[in-house]
């Protein structure tokens, strides 16, 4: 077994692809905040597949980390020389490992801060990068506005030299760059957050403008923040899988990251410091990413939270699993089909039926292993932005709302915290305890879930889909999850 660094990769299996370009003439180019495992899968192995054409050699990456978890990132990468393998994993089993060496530094803001504003304000930063997830950016639920009660925001604005959050970072990077005449570098959000760059540019306007009028003006007139659409399905890196890694390539990597095949990235080509060729590698470079971006929002994201509850709650613990009943999958395509795609504009170059079946087959991929319990998490977040669009448009034109209105239900009774077999639920949701509170009285109080006007807001008032969700709630208590979905199956 070989130890991933740059000195070893001669020796590797040639089963396992390695940099075909030097890395000790790749330089800075792209700073990314949040390098996950999504990141290292997409953007990351994007700007590789360039370089090793022989081109942006100029674009390499630095990673930056901000939350508490990131030093253990920093630590791993460093200690690869910042080298990691990525891990493509087959329907038919086949494992098609690859070296990605795009990232070339990594810093951990809370010990490093000097350091990280300094490479953001560096001339040679072109573009500022974001995977900070959906619950990243700071804003409220209902009113879209930025919450400048948050503390660590009330921190960064009050010690603006000594800033904990991205927005603290980024803006404070900005400042210098305005001060020192250096034009600003592009924000580019990875999120899936319908208008991501729209949002990211209400945001860090907000908090410029919050701590300095004139920066803020600056900010939302000079620097741009064009919208992408991003898509690949990258699990959690299990021990299971480092230890395949070993056995089957002897490669010894302390944090792989697996996927399925299947990429996609929509992005609005606005930077005018410049960017990489990403249409070389297969970026769809557009003037407006948002037909591609409601598509999957609305197809892929919203359909994995129509599964997650209802398959954990049914004893499924693994997408695939789920995606392999007939009875869920003619759940998920009469979602797409009666309740999503009427929300929906052409999508260029796109036909949606297949578009609609590749899902499918992306979801029964038996060898990504995803588990439920990530796609349940953080549902509050996740919840609003993906699957509530749909609700109201279709209420507005008097469309199919039940099977939306039932997944609403299953995340109810999923925050229960008790699945039909009386085992616990871990529920993993940044509002916790506010809606196990809720969910715990589902029975007595049955539109309570609802009721929370943060997440909800004038949802609670219709009572078309108030009928539909207390139907659902009701057979969810009454039948279980199973029945419930027979219920919802072919009904129109």
């Amino acid at each position: 077994m070989t130890e991933l660094t740059n000195a070893t990769l001669a020796g590797f299996d040639a089963a396992v692809a390695t940099p075909r370009y030097d890395r000790s003439r790749v330089t800075p180019g792209i700073v990314h905040i949040g390098v996950g495992g999504f990141h290292r899968a997409h953007q990351a192995m994007y700007l590789d597949e360039l370089m090793n054409r022989g081109e942006a050699l100029d674009w390499g990456i630095v990673g930056v980390g901000v939350m508490p978890g990131d030093r253990r990132m920093r630590d791993v990468l460093a200690a690869q020389d910042h080298l990691y393998t990525l891990v493509v994993k087959h329907p038919d089993g086949r494992y098609e490992p690859r070296v990605i060496g795009s990232l070339v530094d990594y810093l951990y803001a809370p010990e490093e801060r000097e350091a990280v504003i300094e490479r953001m304000a560096d001339p040679a930063t072109r573009i500022v990068s974001l995977t900070v997830t959906e619950g990243g950016y700071n804003f409220h639920h209902v009113t879209g506005d930025y919450d400048l009660a948050n503390p660590d925001v009330a921190h960064d604005l009050a010690e603006p030299d000594a800033p904990r959050t991205t927005f603290g970072l980024v803006v404070a990077a900005l400042k210098r760059r305005r001060v020192r005449g250096i034009a600003p570098f592009t924000v580019m959000s990875c999120d899936n957050i319908q208008g991501n760059g729209d949002v990211a540019r209400r945001m860090f306007t907000a908090h410029a403008r919050a701590l300095d009028g004139e920066l803020g003006a600056w900010v939302e007139a000079e620097v741009s923040f064009p919208n992408a659409m991003v898509d690949r399905i990258t699990p959690v890196t299990a021990p299971a899988d480092i230890a395949a890694l070993a056995e089957r390539f002897g490669v010894e990597d302390r944090w792989p990251v697996v996927c399925e095949p299947f990429s996609q990235w929509v992005l609005e080509d606005h930077f005018p410091l410049g960017r990489p060729s990403f249409e070389k590698v297969g970026v769809q470079m557009v003037d407006d990413v948002i037909p591609y971006e409601l598509m999957k929002l609305r197809l892929l994201n919203a359909s994995h939270q129509a599964l997650s509850y209802f398959g954990y709650l049914a004893g499924y613990r693994y997408a695939h699993e789920v995606c392999q009943d007939p009875l869920f999958v003619d759940l998920l395509l009469d979602y797409m089909n009666l309740e999503a795609t009427p929300t929906l504009s052409p999508v260029p170059g796109v036909d949606l039926d297949d578009y609609k079946r590749t899902l499918i087959a992306r979801f029964a991929n038996p060898e990504i292993r995803d588990t439920l319990a990530r796609l349940c998490a953080e549902s509050s977040d996740r919840i609003p932005k993906w699957l509530l669009p749909v609700i109201r448009e279709q209420l507005e034109r008097g469309g199919e709302i039940k099977r939306s209105a039932a997944v609403v239900a299953s995340w109810a009774r999923y925050a229960e915290g008790q699945d039909e077999q009386g085992e616990p639920i871990e529920v993993v949701d940044r509002l916790k305890d506010e809606l196990m509170t809720l969910a715990a009285d589902n029975r007595q109080n049955p539109r309570g879930f609802i009721g929370n006007r943060q997440l909800f807001g004038e949802l609670a008032d219709d009572e078309r889909f108030c009928a539909a969700y207390l139907d659902a709630l009701e057979r969810l208590h009454r039948d279980g999850a199973r029945a419930t979905v027979e219920s919802l199956v072919g009904s129109r």
